[in-house]
């Protein structure tokens, strides 16, 4: 399609490299290397060069193809390799759309983006179809055009993102609109095109309509299965996470091609879907936005820009007329959706900006449907040079009005609040989080967490190894092997772009070896692993675990994890009615919302009733909003946990730490049991000090 658009463009009207021919290279440059050379060069200058302008970087990019563009000043050619990258940009845009959209989210504001959605289609397709019909457009041409007024591509999006501002109830509602204004718009697109080539039959209704609703079914249910099997079978290699993600995202995007919708319905679809199984700031995270934002989607943009020869607007005066009609149409239609739908909602006019912002960008959707319609003699030239004026105008308003208006707003998603210990600030702490690692296999799920409690806080990751000579001198191996393992975490953390300072030490034993060293760092949490049992020489003479818990001046958060965390659906917080009032169980309440917010699970409270007049006051517990769900667990604890908890949840214990007593574990009874009864279940214990 856009090779058909770009072949129309470049035979039919001048460009600007034929005004200044005498000046410029008589070929385009060939050269791979030199051809890579100019891209990586205008994604550097462009949007540094804009941004000093006081200017949206995208805006840089796309006038940047504009320049060295076929019909710019012809430095490159818009050839197979440039469509490849940048629908491959496209793809991860709206990808990453997916991936930053939250299913609790989309299904809280549902009603509002249907709304929206609804009205973002109804009202460029009526005014769209009312225009087009006053220039003389037949009925048929007049609907496709209108359908390409009433999809939108989210262009602004990477803005939105930079801003912090994604999971602001504004830009939720446009996202979820946008999945269903693209998705009618290509409907319309689709019924057309058949329509015009007179093969809108019965067969057709039966094939589309059914084969869309099994694909969303199966997209938004089977990959997040397929997921977390190979999540839980892989997690350990980076590598083939990232490769399974992508390879996720253009599977389904070809499928959505073999049932005759646009592969970016895919590609965002199956973001949706893999959303829950990748954590907010987790390297693999991280990984994806960066290689996206910085490399595939500044291809798109350019590969946007290079389509547009500003020349051919002035080639007759028509021409001038349908642009004008077309950019006005396209600008008030999607003006007119976000201004009634913020009334609606009660945003204000920042949120309603960025609604307009988002929803106004043609480029994707309407570059394909425009090029079918141009393919079928569906519509003439003078409809694609008003195409792509609007094309140019509202990816230029887009990003400017998005960055102009969203950095007025404020992200309204659950924040994470610190966990903290004696009178540290929640507003201003920040973590310097102590991770003893010593085991490899187990090493991964420990840094896991404390990246998601450090970053949420913009804190420190401190990983520990100790090496005790109090029975040998330490060997040239053993030093070895804590190098190793001090390096992979230093690895991790820099994925996930956390400060980290790693430690490694000698001491005479490992327990007093992590003391000194939070005490000499200024730690103000400390995360262990833990087996989930104890051994009788554990019992006579303690562990490690319990001889750190014994003597910590800082909260300690023992984990068991027996998957991924990663792979976390639910999340437990379990709580005897009699402590909901202390000031532990309101700092692990902190702990347990930052997981869920980060990890994309939900969270509910497990409240175990030991005396039957306390059975009423659950709703007495401080702290809770009122939707957080909470369920009463009468009898033994221990035994109710199988029934209630499944392989994907994690079980969140509070325990404080009491006066030394004979034959009473530091991290108590139940934790023990809970692990010795079922082996897997991924438990933590937030355990505090005697000092809280």
């Amino acid at each position: 399609m856009m090779q058909t658009l770009w072949h129309f463009f470049a035979v039919s009207s001048p460009s600007l490299r034929s005004l200044f021919a005498p000046f410029l290279p008589s070929e385009p440059v060939t050269d791979p290397v030199a051809i890579f050379l100019v891209i990586i060069a205008i994604m550097l200058v462009a949007p540094l060069l804009f941004e000093r302008l006081r200017l949206p970087g995208i805006v840089g990019l796309i006038l940047a193809g504009v320049v060295v563009g076929p019909h710019g000043f012809g430095f490159l050619e818009r050839d197979t390799t440039i469509v490849l990258l940048g629908t491959v940009g496209l793809l991860f845009l709206m990808f990453m759309a997916g991936l930053e959209t939250s299913l609790d989210d989309l299904k809280f504001n549902a009603r509002k983006a249907v709304i929206f959605g609804l009205a973002t289609f109804a009202v460029p397709m009526v005014l769209g179809i009312i225009a087009m019909s006053l220039l003389g457009y037949s009925f048929l041409s007049a609907v496709l055009v209108a359908s390409c007024f009433a999809s939108h591509t989210l262009l602004a999006l990477p803005i939105a993102s930079k801003l912090g501002i994604m999971r602001s109830q504004s830009v939720t509602v446009t996202l979820g609109g946008t999945l269903i204004t693209n998705v009618l718009a290509l409907l319309v697109l689709a019924i057309v095109v058949k329509a015009h080539q007179g093969n809108l039959t019965l067969s057709f209704w039966l094939f589309l309509l059914p084969s869309l609703a099994v694909y969303t079914f199966v997209t938004l249910w089977g990959i997040p299965r397929l997921g977390r099997w190979f999540f839980r079978r892989f997690g350990h290699d980076e590598g083939a996470e990232f490769t399974f993600v992508v390879a996720a995202l253009f599977v389904v995007s070809y499928f959505a091609k073999l049932i005759e919708i646009e592969p970016i319905i895919g590609a965002f679809l199956v973001g949706i879907a893999i959303t829950q199984l990748i954590p907010q700031l987790s390297p693999l995270m991280n990984r994806i936005q960066f290689i996206g934002n910085t490399l595939f989607v500044p291809f798109f943009l350019i590969s946007v820009g290079m389509l547009v020869n500003p020349l051919i607007l002035f080639q007759e005066p028509r021409s001038l007329m349908v642009s004008a009609v077309m950019v006005g149409v396209a600008l008030v239609a999607k003006f007119l959706p976000a201004w009634g739908a913020s009334k609606l909602f009660g945003f204000d006019f920042a949120n309603m900006m960025v609604i307009f912002g988002l929803s106004v960008a043609q480029a994707a959707s309407t570059l394909a449907a425009i090029t079918v319609a141009y393919n079928i003699e569906l519509v003439d030239q003078l409809t694609v040079n008003g195409t792509v004026a609007m094309i140019l105008v509202t990816c230029i308003a887009s990003p400017w009005i998005t960055a102009r208006w969203g950095q007025g707003m404020k992200d309204s998603s659950p924040k994470a609040t610190p966990l903290q210990s004696g009178s540290m600030s929640q507003a201003s702490i920040q973590y310097r989080i102590l991770v003893p690692v010593a085991n490899p296999s187990t090493e991964d799920n420990l840094l896991q967490l404390a990246l998601i409690l450090a970053k949420s806080t913009g804190g420190t990751l401190l990983p520990l190894h100790v090496l005790s000579d109090a029975d040998a001198p330490i060997s040239a191996e053993a030093k070895l092997q804590q190098g190793r393992l001090l390096a992979a975490a230093e690895t991790i953390a820099h994925a996930a772009v956390t400060n980290v300072e790693p430690i490694g030490r000698v001491d005479d034993s490992i327990d007093k070896g992590i003391l000194r060293t939070a005490q000499e760092r200024n730690a103000n949490l400390l995360i262990c692993g833990w087996k989930g049992y104890s051994t009788y020489r554990d019992n006579f003479f303690g562990s490690v675990i319990d001889n750190v818990a014994r003597r910590t001046l800082v909260p300690i958060l023992i984990t068991r994890f027996t998957q991924p965390i990663s792979s976390t659906r639910r999340i437990f917080l379990a709580i005897a009615a009699t402590e909901t009032k202390t000031a532990s169980f309101q700092q692990t309440l902190l702990l347990t919302r930052t997981l869920a917010t980060e990890l994309k699970a939900t969270l509910q409270i497990l409240q175990i009733v030991s005396n039957p007049r306390l059975a009423n006051t659950a709703h007495e517990i401080p702290g809770l909003s009122a939707d957080m769900p909470v369920q009463q667990i009468r009898g033994k604890f221990v035994n109710q946990v199988a029934q209630i908890l499944k392989r994907d949840d994690l079980l969140v214990i509070m325990h404080n730490a009491h006066p030394e007593r004979l034959n009473v574990p530091t991290l108590g009874v139940e934790p023990e049991a809970i692990a010795r009864q079922h082996p897997e279940l991924s438990v933590i214990i937030a355990y505090f000090p005697r000092l809280v």
